[in-house]
């Protein structure tokens, strides 16, 4: 490269013009560029004069990268000799480079007492830079914002290839003797302080396969760090997927979290303001975790930055970095960290590197974060020394829950329609984030049946059902009920008690909670039932009418897959239950229930005695249930009385007497299917004494038989229906029973 192809270089000679402050961040850097340029021109007349000083006819500047010259080992060997700021040239541009330098400190620093933000000075001061540094910072953004200086930094390396900054290159333009440059060349190296905290980083030469001395190395920006030099405030986006920021937090009275918690938590993260501390919030899916944190974050007047810990990967080795960076952009931003779904790490040992590394990101950070999670945190020497606290978002009590559905439901319900909230919350222990899913999702199902089908009741019951867990399903059947009151066909009595049942449900937090009950009550706020009678008297259907009426899912519990025959197996599966209950608000239906509510066995082996165990532990696990419990049984006298003292109610399920069966029979043939004019219900209800769950059978069988013969209904389809159930359940037929 010869001398002339060098780009030109601003003289500098009127330095920060524009006014005794900078009003923007541009002008700031503009001002740095204009100094870097003084240095670089300091540089170019400290290489001019040592070429000057050795040149030779036969010298062609830039055939280093074809041989070495002897003419250039000269140079090199002599060129400490050579006083290159002794020129009137060299003393001249160290006078401006000075003047320029205090007029901006002066200028940075009245800035600052205008409260008006420079990005270079907010960098040293969030990583406590020298001005040396910055300088360090400022010679290798410049090829970020100008070509120009890719041209300038090649002249200066004497090779075309060598467009950014190397070591050697800052240490020449920031350095005049070599005693300077040996105490300075700490702040460029590989373990400085600008490399270790990631403002630079080094760049691999690919003219060099061969490799180099350390002062060789180039050196640039790291790219997040140029964007925020530039006031380009978008999160990193090597971090795009798992973080974000959040600067929309709702006023904290509004935050629907118990007041003394959200003054807790307001006062613990005012507190640790710069110390390194985890708050952690658990709670249950909705429960305003992160509304909270947003709100709080809201009042300390910063932004949040979540970081989703179910997209952390703890395991993969980039993880760590990842968690660096998230860190490093709550810094630059001045955001504190909410490390959300901390339930999503495995809870196996293999999280645990992850997490430690976490908690060295805080200390190194210095910083509080949020944490949130499902549960209560259980690794207690995870943080170390670090400071935790934990608080509980327990679910909100009705009045809260009601005002969570008058917001979710503003505008969206007829006006006639102002109970709903108030029901709502009574019907289903929901937190907020829950019910706004639950209003959105019955949106969706009314917009389904038209653009302009109004909100219904029914669609936000199918809402709420919906919020239910899945891994209920895993040991249990979901049943869809679709019986009502009119298909159940029950002496009166009977049909009062159940009604009586559901009451109780609709009514339970007006009596605990108004009323002042729940002070009395401490357990068994829950509704436990027995149904007992014999197979088929409607003790299913009766579940699946009252599910209906309340309008809440109903879940059949297979037994065969919680009771096991290895110790301790049976707890686990009841504990499954009962948790993923308490989160789906289902009605739990224990059919056969004889199997595990049945009487304590005698004390013979230590079988007998896990046996009588399980019992126990599944009599605490229902009186901590706050839902509703229904045991079907065919034998009461089989259930442990211990047990059944423990029930709230007991409906015994009677075999249907001759005017009852000729109800069921009715009821089990729909209107329309057609039915032959001899056909007499009344004489097949005396005839025949069956229970329900047999005429239903019956019924099915002979509308089949009808329909391949192309006729209707008729009392011969009726017996042959008849004579079929009478098989299956192995009862004599005889041809006397046909007539």
């Amino acid at each position: 490269m010869t001398i002339e192809e060098t780009a030109p270089i601003s003289e500098g000679t009127s330095p920060c013009a524009g006014g005794s402050f900078y009003l923007k961040n541009a002008d700031h850097l503009a001002d740095e560029l204009t100094r870097l340029d003084l240095l670089i021109r300091h540089g170019v007349h400290a290489m001019r004069r040592r070429l000057e000083t050795h040149k030779h006819p036969g010298d062609t500047q830039g055939a280093m990268g074809i041989y070495i010259s002897d003419t250039h080992v000269d140079r090199l060997l002599d060129d400490q000799a050579i006083q290159v700021d002794s020129t009137p040239e060299m003393s001249d541009a160290i006078k401006k480079l000075e003047k320029m330098g205090q007029q901006i400190t002066r200028k940075v620093s009245e800035s600052r007492a205008r409260h008006i933000p420079l990005a270079l000075p907010l960098l040293a001061g969030l990583y406590d830079l020298s001005p040396i540094e910055m300088q360090v910072v400022v010679i290798c953004l410049a090829p970020e914002l100008d070509r120009k200086y890719d041209t300038l930094y090649a002249y200066l390396q004497d090779d075309i290839t060598r467009k950014r900054p190397s070591m050697d290159l800052i240490l020449s333009l920031l350095c005049r003797t070599p005693a300077q440059r040996w105490s300075l060349r700490a702040i460029v190296s590989r373990e400085s302080h600008l490399l270790q905290q990631g403002i630079l980083q080094t760049v691999e030469d690919s003219h060099s396969p061969s490799g180099s001395s350390n002062l060789a190395t180039f050196l640039r920006v790291d790219r997040r760090i140029v964007g925020f030099l530039l006031n380009h405030n978008a999160p990193d986006p090597r971090i795009k997927e798992m973080a974000s920021i959040d600067t929309q937090g709702e006023p904290l009275d509004r935050v629907l979290v118990p007041a003394p918690i959200k003054s807790r938590a307001l006062n613990l993260m005012r507190r640790q303001a710069g110390t390194p501390s985890v708050l952690y919030l658990h709670g249950p899916r909705g429960s305003e975790k992160r509304g909270l944190a947003r709100a709080v974050c809201r009042e300390l007047g910063c932004p949040m930055l979540r970081v989703d810990l179910s997209r952390a990967a703890p395991t993969t080795p980039e993880a760590d970095h990842l968690m660096w960076l998230a860190f490093r952009e709550g810094l630059l931003t001045g955001a504190l960290l909410l490390l959300d779904n901390v339930q999503c790490l495995p809870a196996t040992d293999e999280a645990l590197p992850f997490l430690k590394k976490m908690a060295q990101r805080i200390t190194e950070f210095a910083s509080p974060v949020f944490m949130t999670g499902d549960a209560p945190w259980t690794r207690e020497a995870t943080f170390g020394e670090i400071p935790f606290a934990s608080l509980a978002l327990p679910m909100p009590a009705v009045p809260m829950r009601e005002t969570a559905w008058q917001r979710a439901l503003e505008g969206k319900i007829p006006e006639n329609t102002g109970q709903w909230p108030t029901l709502l919350a009574r019907r289903f222990a929901l937190p907020p984030g829950q019910i706004r899913d639950a209003a959105r999702f019955a949106e969706m199902q009314s917009q389904m049946n038209g653009p302009d089908t109004p909100l219904t009741l029914p669609d936000l019951f199918a809402g709420c059902r919906q919020q239910s867990g899945d891994r209920l399903a895993e040991l249990s059947v979901h049943v869809k009920p679709g019986c009502s009151w009119d298909d159940l066909v029950l002496p009166d009595e009977k049909t009062v008690l159940l009604k009586e049942i559901c009451a109780q449900v609709r009514h339970k937090d007006r009596v605990f909670s108004d009323w002042g009950f729940d002070a009395k009550i401490h357990t068994g706020k829950g509704l436990s039932v027995l149904f007992s009678g014999p197979p088929g008297t409607g003790k299913t259907m009766a579940a699946q009418v009252i599910a209906r009426d309340l309008q809440l899912s109903l879940y059949k519990i297979d037994l065969s897959g919680v009771v096991s025959k290895y110790i301790g197996e049976t707890e686990k599966n009841l504990g499954t239950i009962f948790r993923e209950a308490e989160k789906s608000h289902a009605i739990l239906f224990f059919d056969e229930a004889d199997a595990i509510f049945g009487k304590r066995t005698e004390l013979k082996d230590a079988h007998d005695r896990y046996a009588n165990i399980e019992t126990s532990y599944l009599l605490q696990k229902m009186e901590e249930y706050e839902g509703v419990v229904i045991l079907a049984s065919n034998f009461r006298s089989n259930m442990d009385e211990a047990f059944t003292r423990r029930l709230r109610f007991i409906v015994e399920f009677p075999f249907p007497d001759a005017g009852l069966r000729e109800k069921i029979w009715r009821n089990h043939v729909p209107d329309t299917a057609p039915l032959a004019e001899t056909l007499d219900f009344t004489r097949l209800a005396r005839r025949f004494e069956v229970a329900g769950g047999t005429i239903k059978n019956i019924v099915l069988n002979s509308a089949f038989l009808a329909a391949d013969t192309g006729e209707s209904i008729s009392t011969d389809h009726i017996m042959g229906g008849v004579k079929r159930e009478f098989e299956k359940m192995g009862k004599l037929w005889t041809d006397e029973a046909d007539r």
